[in-house]
């Protein structure tokens, strides 16, 4: 049975332990003030991830209206769009009504992932919606992914998926996590290739592969968030390695110099590709410039930090 989706269940934000948090080195990071400035009576609903790129672009993804918020590095807001395109909260007659726990109504709470891939495409993933949705930088929807609506295991179908990620050929991978504890690797224009993963703890195996990153070379590291643990494949899925017991993260990012960012609950650290901590973003909590109920993460050629909370808020870090 698949694991429920965690929402902000403190237990599975328990990224590092407390002992563990003491030994990591601070960064030298700062927050941003005020960043980003929204519209006149606008607010974010739970922020599920972030995206930026070289131009300055940033994509806040939230589960509430207006899901897709474009702002500038200055924090200025661009424009916003996806009304009506993500799924709401499942009601009882939805087959994965079981996996997701009680929560108020919200108009966008598919919203789980944004991604811009390296041609500047915009791709999001709607977890209840059951699909992945690739727009032009533009946001008009060039390619969709999933049947709407309809989980399932086999080649035409996701069952709550949860991220993407992307080669430098074209091909891409999505984590179908929640209900299906697999990697799937797609063709640049959309066409099954191979899928690897099943629900367990071991090589190879997922309890909920919730985010996914590559690096240079095309090795494919997976968060397995509920067991703690990165998985390292080949760009074929064939298992190399992992890091076990490194934390509960939500989120991943790669850096141009071959770091991840890694985000979950309160902590947000820095590892190389060996898996060794090199340090944290900020300490864990509430208050601007802490951070809490992390579930995505992008980073900037600059070296710049966003984080987006399950909290209502993302926040903008930048080197001291």
């Amino acid at each position: 049975m698949s694991l429920p989706r965690a929402g902000l269940a403190m237990i599975c934000f328990a990224a590092i332990s407390l002992a563990q948090q003491r030994n990591i080195p601070d960064l030298g990071y700062r927050v941003v003030p005020d960043w980003p400035d929204l519209p006149v009576g606008w607010n974010f609903g739970e922020v599920a991830s972030v995206a930026a790129d070289s131009h300055g672009r940033v994509l806040v993804f939230h589960r509430g209206p207006h899901p897709i918020m474009e702002f500038d590095s200055g924090g200025k807001f661009v424009r916003s769009w996806g009304d009506g395109m993500i799924s709401a909260s499942p009601g009882p007659n939805d087959p994965t009504y079981a996996l997701v726990p009680p929560r108020p109504p919200c108009d966008s709470c598919g919203a789980h992932s944004v991604r811009l891939d390296p041609d500047g495409n915009i791709w999001v993933v709607d977890d209840g919606g059951h699909v992945v949705i690739k727009m032009n930088p533009q946001g008009r929807v060039v390619m969709e992914l999933g049947r709407r609506g309809v989980p399932g295991t086999g080649h035409a179908n996701f069952n709550l998926p949860t991220d993407v990620a992307f080669a430098p050929n074209g091909d891409f991978y999505v984590t179908d996590g929640y209900g299906n504890s697999r990697v799937v690797k797609f063709a640049r224009d959309g066409r099954y290739l191979l899928e690897w993963g099943t629900r367990g703890s071991g090589p190879g195996e997922f309890l909920l592969p919730h985010a996914v990153v590559l690096d240079a070379q095309g090795r494919v590291y997976v968060a397995d968030r509920e067991s703690r643990r990165i998985e390292i494949f080949d760009s074929d899925g064939k298992f190399l390695r992992q890091w076990a017991n490194i934390g509960a993260f939500s989120g991943l990012a790669m850096t141009g110099d071959q770091r991840i960012w890694a985000a979950g609950g309160g902590n947000v650290v820095l590892l190389n590709l060996d898996g060794q901590i090199l340090g944290k973003l900020a300490p864990s909590g509430k208050l601007p410039g802490q951070v809490d109920a992390a579930h995505g993460i992008a980073v900037t050629a600059a070296g710049d930090v966003y984080v987006a909370e399950l909290n209502w808020r993302v926040q903008k870090f930048v080197k001291k």
